[in-house]
């Protein structure tokens, strides 16, 4: 099957893809904005505390332009974006995107650790789940497992991962600080239950995909010639079957990636860890609005450019949808 396909209905798609994608970072920075401003309270508050006297608010809001119709300043920070600036963080006071990026690249982390856990492990329990008796013991273990998993709420399965493996055995950290990492394996360890807890979740897709095109391809004429020319039952599963079986794992995949930035933020809150989720949960406390800007367009910006690259690859696979673009 080949992969190759003329650039123009990529090109297309990317270029359709691209302006839905500025537009809809431009809605959400707009209902972000606005969101933030039906808030109670304001960043003066929220960062001298409740002690503050009258005249110390009072300076603060002067100087964070709190004064300025919500209309003034948020068309101030619209104007700043083509330059690439965007804005001042009003708790931390320096400039929102060094400091967004650093979080971003916490959060690529953990879903690039995530996805190299899943790909092997979906499939290798698609394949298992495939290769043992149909409805046997083995097959219903891991069918029942993979579906416990995806009707659980992330936070609560991450929750529980802390309680049994940190709490009751304290075999992990609770806690993912990657940045009091003294060393790779600590690192390592930090960032175990984030992953597992990602993983538990997203594994039922891929590996009820994999099962379902393997016991279909075991069915063709070309494996059960392999089978019966005598060939070891592990060659006939890798060699002969699978590679003409993963197309619909590789469309699953391409999905949960996509999936996996949205689903990440309530993982990194229940671990603590430092990415765009906790950042989003921290400048939202302090009424911060640049830099809940900033978070919710990395974090959107990120999901669209996952996505558009979970398209590509999933057109790229099937041959169906090669044929419509053309």
């Amino acid at each position: 099957m080949s992969l190759l396909l003329p650039p123009g209905p990529i090109s297309r798609l990317i270029a359709r893809r691209l302006i839905f994608a500025v537009l809809s970072l431009f809605v959400v920075a707009t209902i972000v904005f606005w969101a933030i401003e039906w808030l109670p309270g304001d960043a003066a508050q929220r960062i001298l505390g409740r002690d503050a006297t009258p005249e110390a608010l009072e300076a603060l809001r002067v100087r964070l332009h709190l004064y300025d119709p919500a209309l003034t300043r948020y068309l101030h920070w619209l104007a700043g974006l083509p330059r690439g600036d965007f804005g001042m963080s009003l708790a931390a006071e320096r400039p929102v995107l060094p400091y967004v990026g650093v979080f971003l690249a916490n959060t690529l982390l953990l879903a690039a650790a995530a996805l190299a856990v899943h790909i092997p492990l979906s499939i290798g329990l698609g394949l298992v789940s495939a290769a043992s008796k149909r409805d046997g013991g083995v097959d219903t273990l891991v069918s029942v497992t993979v579906l416990l998993g995806m009707s659980i709420p992330e936070f609560v399965v991450g929750i529980g991962l802390v309680a049994w493996l940190s709490t009751a055995w304290n075999w992990f950290p609770p806690l993912a600080l990657i940045d009091q990492a003294q060393s790779a394996g600590q690192f390592a360890l930090l960032l175990t239950l984030p992953v597992l807890t990602l993983n538990f979740v997203m594994t039922a897709y891929v590996v009820r995909q994999t099962r379902t095109s393997m016991i279909e391809t075991m069915q063709s004429d070309f494996v059960r010639s392999a089978t019966l020319r005598g060939l070891p039952r592990s060659r006939v599963l890798l060699r002969h079957a699978l590679p003409s079986a993963i197309g619909p794992a590789i469309n699953a995949i391409a999905l949960n990636a996509g999936w996996l930035i949205g689903g990440i933020v309530v993982v990194e809150a229940v671990f603590n860890y430092p990415g765009l989720g906790r950042l989003l949960v921290e400048s939202i406390s302090n009424h911060d609005v640049p830099m809940v800007q900033g978070a919710a367009i990395a974090l959107s910006g990120a999901y669209i450019a996952v996505n558009l690259i979970a398209d590509i690859v999933t057109i790229l696979v099937n041959p169906k949808l090669r044929t419509t673009l053309q």
